[in-house]
């Protein structure tokens, strides 16, 4: 029950599209549904990350990151810039397939460190584990590894979703690239500037 529970909570952290949810639109028509699933993968894996600092209680951790939240939101918020410039620039490839420029590795690594940069990811794990019953105080390792799983089932869930069923409509929407990789592009910067200037 506790990972059906967990398992929902990651799939609806994951479910409303933001900027990532954005680039993986964008980079699934432009790339391939894997390119796709590996942008959010890269989103699951900071959200895991918070999740395990939640559920196992690393005060110090989280306490640190919290601090310095101001510094990774500016970087956050000029690094969303940058990826939304280069979506509004991007030219569409006749031969989506081959992985030109960016790596399925980079395409992860670029939305991981993305959501690495808002620590507050943390208070509303606390908050929504503390909502589902669970306080690391008094709880095994097991019913954190439990919850940590279920997030990250849950988010990869979404976003293995999200990326094959653009890619059934792909051939239909490829002929639009341009004006999707721009008006993405554009609602990324918008979102950047605005977490920059929060």
């Amino acid at each position: 029950m506790l990972l059906l529970k967990s398992f929902i909570l990651g799939f609806s952290v994951s479910a409303p599209v933001g900027p990532i949810g954005l680039l993986c639109i964008q980079r699934t028509l432009a790339r391939g549904k894997s390119a796709g699933f590996l942008t959010g993968l890269g989103a699951v894996s900071a959200n895991m990350i918070y999740a395990s600092i939640a559920a196992f209680g690393f005060s110090v951790v989280s306490a640190f990151l919290l601090e310095q939240q101001f510094i990774l939101r500016i970087v956050g918020g000029i690094f969303l810039f940058y990826i939304g410039v280069k979506a509004f620039l991007k030219k569409p490839s006749n031969q989506a397939a081959k992985l030109e420029g960016e790596s399925l590795l980079s395409m992860y690594f670029s939305t991981f460190f993305l959501m690495i940069t808002n620590p507050v990811t943390i208070l509303n794990f606390v908050a929504m584990f503390a909502g589902l019953g669970f306080d690391h105080s008094s709880q095994s390792g097991i019913t954190a590894l439990t919850m940590v799983g279920g997030v990250f089932l849950g988010g990869a869930s979404w976003w293995m979703i999200l990326s094959f069923g653009v890619s059934l409509f792909r051939s239909r929407i490829t002929p639009h690239l341009t004006l999707v990789n721009k008006l993405a592009g554009l609602l990324i910067i918008i979102l950047g500037v605005w977490a920059f200037i929060n």
